[in-house]
């Protein structure tokens, strides 16, 4: 049996199709910026092209309340009739912890939590196999955990943890120091033009002894590492995945965010919990919603 998984993005549409065994037969990304009902078509068009009938049809979304989803669910309904298990698109970071617990390291454990950074902060937790969303299905809205006392309009807007450590917190706060007066050598990789700095930029610093650079990921890490407490001192978890940036860069995260997870949480909750950078990469929401549509259409 075929399963097709897509993941609504806020600029873009990538689909995937699945084997039964979770294995990537066919995968596809399409630009979205313009019109992402339009995007999500052809992205399922171009894996579903020449590799015959598909069995069920599941969507995540990065911002699963949107109009710009709703719309995209409205275009792809009639194309997929009987395909669709379920009502509207489940977040994005609770398909890509179901993904993680079916086919990643969380593969055998019962309980765990996925946590990611890239350009949005995601997570999600599955208990016994089953993703916890709460009353509303909003939950786990890591982006608005509350991580500075001091109360910001940019936060009111997308949350503290997205406004500091996603994309571009991570690059805005590279920026502000460059302007203060500190001296980088980013600054120089994009020949003095500060608005074409890129996280790929501040890693790449990081990496090269540049002293901003590696102070911008220090704070990074101490921000993601107080949320990934936060997650696992709620969820209580046998596993924290931990994706996106963390499991890209963990030469530069994991082991700062490792202490920070330490400091932040008691002992006997450290000596119980496994924590594991993601294996699935940018891949994971949407084969997560393949696994979620297919087993719900049984």
């Amino acid at each position: 049996m075929l399963m097709l998984g897509i993941e609504l993005r806020e600029h873009a549409a990538l689909a995937v199709l699945v084997g039964e065994d979770g294995e990537v037969r066919a995968r596809a990304e399409a630009d979205g910026s313009r019109d992402l009902a339009a995007s999500a078509i052809d992205a399922l068009a171009r894996v579903t092209a020449s590799n015959g009938a598909v069995a069920s049809l599941g969507v995540s979304s990065i911002a699963p309340e949107s109009p710009a989803t709703a719309a995209a669910l409205a275009a792809l309904e009639p194309r997929f009739a009987g395909a669709f298990a379920h009502d509207g698109a489940v977040a994005s970071g609770t398909a890509a912890a179901l993904a993680e617990a079916w086919i990643g390291p969380a593969k055998h454990a019962r309980d765990i939590v996925f946590f990611a950074v890239d350009e949005y902060t995601t997570a999600g937790i599955v208990r016994d196999g089953v993703a916890v969303t709460g009353a509303h299905g909003h939950g786990p809205a890591v982006a608005w955990l509350a991580l500075n006392p001091v109360e910001r309009e940019d936060y009111r807007r997308t949350g503290c943890l997205q406004t500091e450590a996603a994309a571009a917190g991570i690059v805005r706060r590279l920026v502000w120091r460059i302007k203060t007066g500190d001296r980088s050598r980013v600054e120089e990789m994009v020949d003095g033009d500060l608005s074409r700095i890129t996280v790929a930029h501040v890693l790449d610093g990081a990496r090269h002894d540049d002293g901003v650079a590696f102070s911008v990921v220090r704070d990074t890490a101490k921000y993601l590492g107080m949320a990934a407490a936060n997650l696992v001192a709620v969820a209580d978890p046998e596993m924290l995945v931990l994706g996106g940036l963390m499991a890209s860069a963990a030469d530069l995260l994991l082991d700062p965010l490792r202490t920070e997870i330490t400091r932040r949480l008691p002992r006997f909750m450290i000596d119980a919990l496994t924590i594991a950078p993601a294996a699935l990469g940018p891949d994971a929401a949407a084969i997560g919603a393949a696994r979620l549509a297919a087993a719900a259409l049984r």
